[in-house]
């Protein structure tokens, strides 16, 4: 088969990584996609560092059993855990990670903190720790663990009351601080991003990193000029390890199929 016609593989603790897949098939809408929510063991979150690992392998070969010739890691804590792993291991294809958008954060240069929601894990690993060594001098950095906002996602609650309820508790001991920006370091998060908005007001600036991760994909794409160059749009396969209709009804709402 022509490497340019194969899908491309993306996997999650969940429905997370759907709001990635989002932003690629603007960028690439004749690709075709293959996406694996793992719902049955969500969130990675609040597991230990080797069993998000062994996790993400058994995701990246279910992938592989497709012959994608790329695969998007869309999860930030199974990026933290195991993307040095994976790339060691699949040294012939790209596979892409992604990590919170503190970057685009400290471009702004806007007075006052900048919070970083994330799951628990994402922010205890040494990756987490690095990019925040790298950026300490220029901004004054929050880190805000939010265990159990990814299982509201997973339900599909993604508005209302309830999520409310808890994004005020989350961010109530920085009511009376300066915050300039909210980054989400969870693919999940933005699927909340319009509550948060109305718990933040619209003075925070909320940034997501799904858009520099799908600008990500099609750079190596094109750099190894594996860009499929059919003209017609590409199709999308939705699985999940729940192997419910529900979840995928889930997905497909979250997508916007």
């Amino acid at each position: 088969m022509n490497v340019k016609n194969m899908p491309i593989g993306f996997f999650d603790s969940g429905v997370g990584g759907l709001s990635v897949l989002r932003e690629a098939i603007k960028l690439l809408p004749n690709e075709d996609f293959i996406y694996f929510g793992d719902s049955k063991n969500a969130p990675y979150g609040t597991k230990s560092v080797d069993e998000v690992r062994e996790l993400s392998f058994k995701a990246s070969e279910l992938l592989l059993k497709y012959s994608v010739k790329a695969i998007v890691v869309a999860c930030n804590t199974a990026t933290s855990a195991a993307i040095e792993n994976l790339r060691n291991t699949y040294k012939n294809m790209p596979i892409i990670g992604i990590e919170p958008a503190l970057k685009p954060a400290v471009e702004l240069k806007r007075e006052g903190k900048i919070v970083i929601m994330a799951t628990p894990m994402t922010l205890s690993e040494k990756k987490f720790y690095n990019l925040m060594e790298r950026y300490k001098e220029n901004a004054d950095i929050v880190p805000l663990p939010c265990p159990g906002l990814v299982e509201y996602i997973e339900k599909g609650i993604v508005k209302g009351r309830e999520v409310n309820e808890f994004l005020k508790e989350k961010f109530l001991p920085l009511k009376n601080e300066n915050v300039s920006s909210v980054v989400l370091g969870c693919t999940h998060y933005p699927f909340i991003k319009e509550e948060l908005a109305n718990v933040l007001g619209d003075k925070v600036a909320i940034i997501d990193g799904s858009k520099g991760t799908a600008a990500q994909l099609k750079r190596q794409l094109l750099n190894r000029d594996i860009i499929n160059d059919k003209k017609e749009k590409g199709k999308i396969t939705i699985l999940n390890s729940l192997e419910s209709n529900e979840i995928i009804e889930v997905s497909k709402k979250l997508l916007q199929l």
